[in-house]
Protein backbone atom coordinates (compact mmCIF):
# COMPACT_ATOMS: atom_id res chain seq x y z
CA UNK A 1 0.00 0.00 0.00
CA UNK A 2 1.28 3.49 -0.76
CA UNK A 3 0.54 5.68 2.04
CA UNK A 4 1.46 8.89 -0.04
CA UNK A 5 -1.16 7.85 -2.16
CA UNK A 6 -3.86 6.94 1.04
CA UNK A 7 -2.79 10.24 2.34
CA UNK A 8 -3.75 12.35 -0.58
CA UNK A 9 -7.23 10.09 -1.32
CA UNK A 10 -7.69 11.61 2.28
CA UNK A 11 -6.52 15.10 1.67
CA UNK A 12 -9.61 14.98 -1.67
CA UNK A 13 -12.31 13.73 0.23
CA UNK A 14 -12.01 15.70 3.27
CA UNK A 15 -11.70 19.11 1.06
CA UNK A 16 -15.07 17.86 -1.27
CA UNK A 17 -16.38 17.09 2.55
CA UNK A 18 -16.34 20.74 3.84
CA UNK A 19 -17.90 21.89 0.80
CA UNK A 20 -20.51 19.58 0.69
CA UNK A 21 -21.52 20.80 4.17
CA UNK A 22 -20.30 24.80 3.51
CA UNK A 23 -22.69 24.69 0.45
CA UNK A 24 -25.97 23.68 2.54
CA UNK A 25 -24.80 25.29 5.33
CA UNK A 26 -24.77 22.73 7.82
CA UNK A 27 -23.32 19.27 8.39
CA UNK A 28 -21.14 16.91 10.52
CA UNK A 29 -17.82 18.18 9.93
CA UNK A 30 -15.85 17.82 12.59
CA UNK A 31 -17.70 13.57 13.29
CA UNK A 32 -15.94 13.10 9.39
CA UNK A 33 -12.81 15.00 9.61
CA UNK A 34 -11.88 12.08 12.85
CA UNK A 35 -13.08 9.16 10.71
CA UNK A 36 -11.43 10.41 7.28
CA UNK A 37 -8.42 8.31 7.73
CA UNK A 38 -10.41 5.69 8.98
CA UNK A 39 -12.99 5.55 5.63
CA UNK A 40 -10.39 5.82 3.51
CA UNK A 41 -8.12 3.07 4.19
CA UNK A 42 -11.21 1.15 4.38
CA UNK A 43 -11.77 1.48 1.14
CA UNK A 44 -8.71 2.19 -1.09
CA UNK A 45 -6.59 -0.37 0.91
CA UNK A 46 -8.99 -3.22 2.70
CA UNK A 47 -12.32 -3.61 1.48
CA UNK A 48 -13.60 -6.02 -1.21
CA UNK A 49 -16.00 -3.68 -3.43
CA UNK A 50 -16.54 -2.90 -6.55
CA UNK A 51 -18.40 -0.46 -8.38
CA UNK A 52 -19.03 -2.38 -11.32
CA UNK A 53 -20.78 -4.78 -9.33
CA UNK A 54 -22.24 -3.08 -6.07
CA UNK A 55 -24.20 -5.48 -5.62
CA UNK A 56 -21.99 -8.63 -5.81
CA UNK A 57 -23.10 -11.39 -2.98
CA UNK A 58 -19.51 -11.46 -1.90
CA UNK A 59 -18.85 -7.89 -1.60
CA UNK A 60 -17.57 -6.92 2.06
CA UNK A 61 -20.71 -5.26 3.76
CA UNK A 62 -19.87 -1.69 5.24
CA UNK A 63 -21.92 -0.04 8.53
CA UNK A 64 -21.05 3.50 9.06
CA UNK A 65 -22.82 3.50 12.64
CA UNK A 66 -22.03 7.27 13.95
CA UNK A 67 -23.96 8.10 10.91
CA UNK A 68 -23.25 11.49 10.64
CA UNK A 69 -19.54 10.36 9.63
CA UNK A 70 -21.45 9.92 6.01
CA UNK A 71 -20.69 12.92 4.57
CA UNK A 72 -16.97 11.68 4.55
CA UNK A 73 -17.78 8.55 2.87
CA UNK A 74 -19.43 10.22 -0.28
CA UNK A 75 -16.84 12.05 -1.79
CA UNK A 76 -15.13 8.32 -1.48
CA UNK A 77 -17.96 6.53 -3.03
CA UNK A 78 -18.02 9.08 -5.99
CA UNK A 79 -14.02 8.52 -6.43
CA UNK A 80 -14.05 5.12 -6.78
CA UNK A 81 -16.78 5.09 -9.41
CA UNK A 82 -20.12 3.85 -7.20
CA UNK A 83 -22.18 7.20 -8.48
CA UNK A 84 -21.37 10.74 -10.24
CA UNK A 85 -20.66 14.02 -9.65
CA UNK A 86 -24.26 14.84 -10.72
CA UNK A 87 -25.39 12.61 -7.80
CA UNK A 88 -23.01 14.64 -5.61
CA UNK A 89 -24.18 17.80 -6.39
CA UNK A 90 -27.57 16.82 -4.97
CA UNK A 91 -25.96 16.21 -1.51
CA UNK A 92 -28.34 17.71 1.62
CA UNK A 93 -31.18 18.94 -1.35
CA UNK A 94 -34.63 18.56 -0.90
CA UNK A 95 -35.34 15.19 -2.75
CA UNK A 96 -31.89 15.03 -3.32
CA UNK A 97 -30.09 11.44 -4.15
CA UNK A 98 -27.63 11.95 -1.58
CA UNK A 99 -28.33 12.88 2.19
CA UNK A 100 -26.61 13.78 5.17
CA UNK A 101 -27.34 10.03 6.77
CA UNK A 102 -27.40 7.01 4.38
CA UNK A 103 -29.99 5.69 2.40
CA UNK A 104 -29.72 2.08 0.65
CA UNK A 105 -30.85 3.72 -2.88
CA UNK A 106 -27.42 5.14 -3.19
CA UNK A 107 -25.01 2.78 -4.73
CA UNK A 108 -22.30 0.94 -2.22
CA UNK A 109 -24.85 1.70 0.43
CA UNK A 110 -25.03 -1.52 2.68
CA UNK A 111 -27.04 0.66 5.67
CA UNK A 112 -29.69 3.29 6.09
CA UNK A 113 -28.46 5.18 9.26
CA UNK A 114 -29.77 8.17 11.31
CA UNK A 115 -30.44 7.33 15.08
CA UNK A 116 -27.24 6.03 17.09
CA UNK A 117 -26.68 2.80 18.67
CA UNK A 118 -28.09 0.84 15.71
CA UNK A 119 -25.08 0.13 13.33
CA UNK A 120 -23.55 -2.36 15.32
CA UNK A 121 -26.31 -4.61 15.69
CA UNK A 122 -26.77 -4.45 12.52
CA UNK A 123 -23.61 -5.06 11.41
CA UNK A 124 -23.73 -8.00 13.69
CA UNK A 125 -26.44 -9.29 11.59
CA UNK A 126 -24.73 -9.15 9.07
CA UNK A 127 -21.62 -10.91 9.83
CA UNK A 128 -23.80 -13.77 11.75
CA UNK A 129 -25.38 -14.45 8.54
CA UNK A 130 -22.38 -14.57 6.60
CA UNK A 131 -21.25 -17.14 9.64
CA UNK A 132 -24.00 -19.42 9.02
CA UNK A 133 -23.99 -19.51 5.59
CA UNK A 134 -19.88 -19.75 5.38
CA UNK A 135 -19.57 -17.21 3.23
CA UNK A 136 -16.28 -15.19 3.32
CA UNK A 137 -16.75 -11.96 3.13
CA UNK A 138 -16.46 -9.11 6.12
CA UNK A 139 -18.42 -6.75 7.08
CA UNK A 140 -16.78 -3.50 8.83
CA UNK A 141 -18.24 -1.04 11.24
CA UNK A 142 -17.41 2.28 12.29
CA UNK A 143 -18.66 3.06 15.48
CA UNK A 144 -18.59 6.15 17.88
CA UNK A 145 -17.90 6.27 21.32
CA UNK A 146 -20.83 8.80 22.22
CA UNK A 147 -22.75 5.69 20.53
CA UNK A 148 -21.70 3.52 23.91
CA UNK A 149 -23.67 5.26 26.14
CA UNK A 150 -26.42 3.21 23.94
CA UNK A 151 -26.94 0.06 25.88
CA UNK A 152 -27.79 -1.54 22.42
CA UNK A 153 -24.11 -1.25 21.77
CA UNK A 154 -23.51 -2.98 24.38
CA UNK A 155 -25.84 -6.24 23.91
CA UNK A 156 -24.24 -6.65 20.18
CA UNK A 157 -20.76 -6.34 21.58
CA UNK A 158 -21.84 -9.37 23.92
CA UNK A 159 -23.33 -11.31 21.21
CA UNK A 160 -20.75 -10.99 18.91
CA UNK A 161 -18.20 -11.73 21.39
CA UNK A 162 -20.54 -14.92 22.19
CA UNK A 163 -21.15 -16.13 18.87
CA UNK A 164 -17.12 -15.49 17.84
CA UNK A 165 -18.02 -13.34 15.08
CA UNK A 166 -13.92 -13.34 13.76
CA UNK A 167 -15.77 -11.93 10.21
CA UNK A 168 -16.68 -8.47 11.67
CA UNK A 169 -14.23 -5.95 11.95
CA UNK A 170 -15.61 -2.66 14.28
CA UNK A 171 -13.45 0.15 14.22
CA UNK A 172 -14.11 2.59 16.85
CA UNK A 173 -13.46 6.20 16.57
CA UNK A 174 -12.52 7.57 19.81
CA UNK A 175 -12.52 11.22 19.59
CA UNK A 176 -13.97 11.41 22.85
CA UNK A 177 -16.74 14.04 22.60
CA UNK A 178 -20.39 13.82 21.87
CA UNK A 179 -22.91 16.48 20.48
CA UNK A 180 -21.78 18.83 23.59
CA UNK A 181 -19.58 17.18 26.04
CA UNK A 182 -16.64 15.08 26.52
CA UNK A 183 -17.29 11.49 27.02
CA UNK A 184 -14.83 11.36 30.22
CA UNK A 185 -16.45 14.04 32.14
CA UNK A 186 -19.72 12.58 31.81
CA UNK A 187 -19.86 9.14 32.54
CA UNK A 188 -16.12 7.53 31.54
CA UNK A 189 -15.82 4.65 29.72
CA UNK A 190 -12.43 4.16 30.34
CA UNK A 191 -10.60 1.39 30.55
CA UNK A 192 -12.71 0.97 27.02
CA UNK A 193 -10.16 -1.45 25.90
CA UNK A 194 -10.04 -3.74 28.46
CA UNK A 195 -13.73 -3.40 28.72
CA UNK A 196 -14.48 -4.66 24.89
CA UNK A 197 -12.19 -7.17 25.69
CA UNK A 198 -13.75 -8.69 28.34
CA UNK A 199 -16.90 -8.92 25.97
CA UNK A 200 -14.95 -11.66 23.96
CA UNK A 201 -13.25 -9.42 21.26
CA UNK A 202 -9.42 -8.92 20.13
CA UNK A 203 -8.91 -5.17 20.60
CA UNK A 204 -5.80 -3.17 18.61
CA UNK A 205 -5.38 0.26 19.49
CA UNK A 206 -3.80 2.96 17.23
CA UNK A 207 -3.46 6.17 16.05
CA UNK A 208 -6.25 6.72 13.89
CA UNK A 209 -5.27 9.51 11.75
CA UNK A 210 -1.93 7.24 11.02
CA UNK A 211 -2.52 5.89 7.70
CA UNK A 212 0.38 3.57 8.29
CA UNK A 213 -0.95 2.09 11.89
CA UNK A 214 -4.61 1.96 10.56
CA UNK A 215 -3.56 -0.19 7.90
CA UNK A 216 -0.99 -2.15 10.13
CA UNK A 217 -3.83 -3.12 12.06
CA UNK A 218 -6.07 -4.17 9.40
CA UNK A 219 -3.94 -6.17 6.97
CA UNK A 220 -4.37 -9.10 8.13
CA UNK A 221 -8.42 -9.18 8.47
CA UNK A 222 -8.55 -12.46 6.13
CA UNK A 223 -6.14 -14.45 7.91
CA UNK A 224 -6.73 -13.70 11.22
CA UNK A 225 -6.77 -17.13 13.50
CA UNK A 226 -8.20 -15.66 16.45
CA UNK A 227 -12.39 -16.54 16.67
CA UNK A 228 -13.10 -13.26 18.03
CA UNK A 229 -14.36 -10.38 16.82
CA UNK A 230 -11.91 -7.69 16.22
CA UNK A 231 -12.34 -3.86 17.43
CA UNK A 232 -9.90 -1.27 15.87
CA UNK A 233 -9.68 1.39 18.78
CA UNK A 234 -8.78 4.21 16.84
CA UNK A 235 -8.01 7.31 18.75
CA UNK A 236 -8.74 10.87 17.00
CA UNK A 237 -9.15 13.95 17.34
CA UNK A 238 -13.39 15.55 15.99
CA UNK A 239 -12.46 18.39 13.76
CA UNK A 240 -9.20 16.74 12.61
CA UNK A 241 -7.12 19.54 10.78
CA UNK A 242 -9.32 22.54 11.40
CA UNK A 243 -7.76 24.23 14.52
CA UNK A 244 -11.15 26.22 16.11
CA UNK A 245 -12.99 22.96 15.35
CA UNK A 246 -10.45 20.17 16.79
CA UNK A 247 -11.99 19.19 20.30
CA UNK A 248 -14.49 21.63 20.21
CA UNK A 249 -17.64 20.10 21.76
CA UNK A 250 -19.83 23.72 20.51
CA UNK A 251 -18.85 22.34 16.45
CA UNK A 252 -20.95 19.68 16.44
CA UNK A 253 -23.41 19.47 13.17
CA UNK A 254 -21.95 22.97 12.44
CA UNK A 255 -20.56 23.67 9.06
CA UNK A 256 -18.18 27.07 9.11
CA UNK A 257 -19.55 30.23 7.55
CA UNK A 258 -18.12 33.64 5.88
CA UNK A 259 -14.13 33.74 6.84
CA UNK A 260 -13.83 30.91 8.82
CA UNK A 261 -15.29 28.95 5.85
CA UNK A 262 -11.75 30.66 4.35
CA UNK A 263 -9.68 29.58 6.96
CA UNK A 264 -10.96 26.18 7.22
CA UNK A 265 -10.62 25.44 3.49
CA UNK A 266 -6.95 27.13 3.81
CA UNK A 267 -6.30 24.63 6.55
CA UNK A 268 -7.63 21.24 4.95
CA UNK A 269 -5.83 22.27 1.66
CA UNK A 270 -2.29 22.11 3.66
CA UNK A 271 -3.12 19.30 5.22
CA UNK A 272 -0.89 16.28 4.98
CA UNK A 273 1.85 18.80 3.45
Amino acid sequence: MELDYIQKKVQNAKKECLELCINIGSGHVTSAFSCAEIVCVLYYAVMNVDPRHPDAPGRDRFVMSKNHGMVMVYPVLKDIGFFSQETMETFGKNGGAVSPHSKLSVKGIDFAGGSLGIGLGTACGMAYAAACDKEKWLTFCIIGDGELYEGSMWEAMMFAGYQKLSNLVVILDRNKLCMTGFTESMIGLEPLDEKIRNFGWEVRVVDGHSIEELYGALSDVRERSVKKPLCILANTVKGKGIDFMEGNPFMHGVAPAGEKANIARKQVGSYGK
